[in-house]
């Protein structure tokens, strides 16, 4: 048997949940014990490689029903928390850290250093600061939950946490480890109820000739998720009427062509809300693209007839009156089926018409998908059923609390994912500080 020792908190994930939550009950519970055991070499990892290593530490403070809007799981739960804790509160602790923070156009919150490295340095060093002890390279395994001693009621309940090498015994745990197949296993044995996950926040593969030597190019566009047809019986699970409802089959934001389809905020966006919907399709699906969203459909075939018109002499190749790319432009005559040295005189109406479609109303079949590293997520997890949503604690388990990815909550892109994380580990440490000083 391996050699136990004891804590008064483990939490089990060193990455933003897990540091933050450790950090909140280190500043209330004055002289507790705290180990954070984080499975990899290195604590943090995905506050490294978010925004590109700039760290999208949160979004601009919003109210708190639009700040859960924007998180297609666990939007209600959210609501109640982010009154008590939200992008405004994160961002002033940050700061007390000596962390600069910059808020940009889109409302995304950075350091203005534009390093991650500043946000996991400035987390480790309180940590250590609060005398919390971190153990790395030391994945869960299993975990055994100990019962009151009816003889013996002034004994604690404790939890055993099992790793490869080593056990340890804890008044209390914090699940703070993202998605975790190896705990979501655990969790389901003790009669937890697990959300089955699937990807979210994910770029579409497109093999189509008119993004052909594209890669690269970005405009502003709005996507579209068209809905295909089911054979019966078969029937989604997330019904097209309920996702026009709520506003998300449609996404506009810079759109960006890449090797292999399409990615940017709208598509991401896309794939944040339509997660199990468009894994119940395979990835395969049809995407409709308006390139020009600021102009009005029903407008561009009247522009276009303009410029056939008052440039009747001039090729569509050298001639563009929409501001786009020019070889995006070229692309899109080209899949009109115009050639490039057509003149603007040569054109009938119907071509006309099908280069007004190209330009907004572009489709494309979506034949699978690509992991968007610095921002993956998974939608799914333990079941927010089990859990106190006022204090994020177990409601089979007392001293058994969780936060961030491990539960069923994500959102789309833009500082989010962190909020929720940062916001649900301060819930739980707020109850569990209180646990441990009682």
């Amino acid at each position: 048997m391996p050699d136990t020792d004891r804590y008064d908190l483990i939490v089990i994930g060193g990455g933003a949940a897990g540091f933050y939550g450790a950090i909140h009950v280190a500043r209330r519970a004055k002289g507790a014990r705290i180990l954070i055991l984080e499975k990899s070499r290195q604590c943090l990892s995905k506050v490294l490689i978010s925004g590109g290593g700039r760290c999208n530490v949160t979004h601009r403070p919003l109210e708190p029903a639009a700040l859960s809007a924007n998180y297609p799981r666990g939007q209600k739960a959210l609501i109640g928390p982010f009154h008590r804790h939200a992008s405004s509160e994160v961002i002033h602790f940050f700061e007390e850290l000596g962390v600069r923070l910059k808020t940009e156009d889109d409302g995304r919150v950075f350091p203005v250093s534009d390093s991650s490295e500043e946000i996991a340095g400035a987390l480790e060093k309180e940590a250590g600061k609060l005398g919390i002890e971190v153990r790395t390279s030391a994945g869960v395994t299993d975990l055994a939950m100990h019962e009151h001693d009816p003889q013996d009621p002034k004994a604690q309940s404790t939890y055993e946490v099992f790793t490869k090498t080593t056990s340890f015994r804890s008044r209390t745990l914090l699940l703070a480890c993202g998605s975790s197949p190896t705990i979501w296993r655990v969790m389901g044995k003790f009669g937890y109820r697990i959300v089955s996950p699937v990807p979210s926040l994910f770029t579409f593969n497109i093999d189509d000739a008119r993004l052909d030597g594209l890669q690269g190019i970005s405009v502003p566009a709005q996507v579209e998720l068209l809905p295909p047809e089911f054979p019966k019986p078969a029937k989604p699970s997330l019904h097209l009427r309920s996702l026009k409802r709520s506003g998300s089959l449609i996404e506009t934001g810079p759109l960006l062509i890449t090797h292999w389809g399409i990615s940017g905020p709208p598509v991401l966006r896309l794939s944040a809300w339509a997660a199990r919907y468009l894994s119940e399709l395979g990835y395969r699906f049809q995407v409709r693209i308006n390139w020009i969203p600021d102009y009005h459909p029903g407008s561009v075939p009247q522009l276009l007839e303009e410029v056939r018109l008052s440039d009747p002499a001039k090729s569509l190749s050298r001639t563009r009156p929409i501001e786009l790319p020019q070889r995006l432009w070229q692309a899109l005559v080209e899949g009109a089926g115009i050639s490039l040295n057509k003149r603007w005189g040569e054109l009938s109406k119907a071509a006309i018409r099908e280069l007004a479609n190209q330009l907004t109303a572009a489709t494309f079949e979506v034949r699978g998908k690509s992991t968007f590293k610095e921002e993956f997520v998974t939608a799914g997890g333990l079941d927010l059923r089990d859990f106190n949503g006022k204090t994020f604690e177990s409601k089979k388990h007392p001293g058994l609390y969780a936060a961030g990815e491990v539960l069923n909550i994500d959102a789309i892109t833009g500082g989010f994912n962190f909020q929720g994380a940062w916001t649900g580990a301060y819930i739980a440490a707020e109850s569990l500080s209180e646990a441990l000083t009682t």
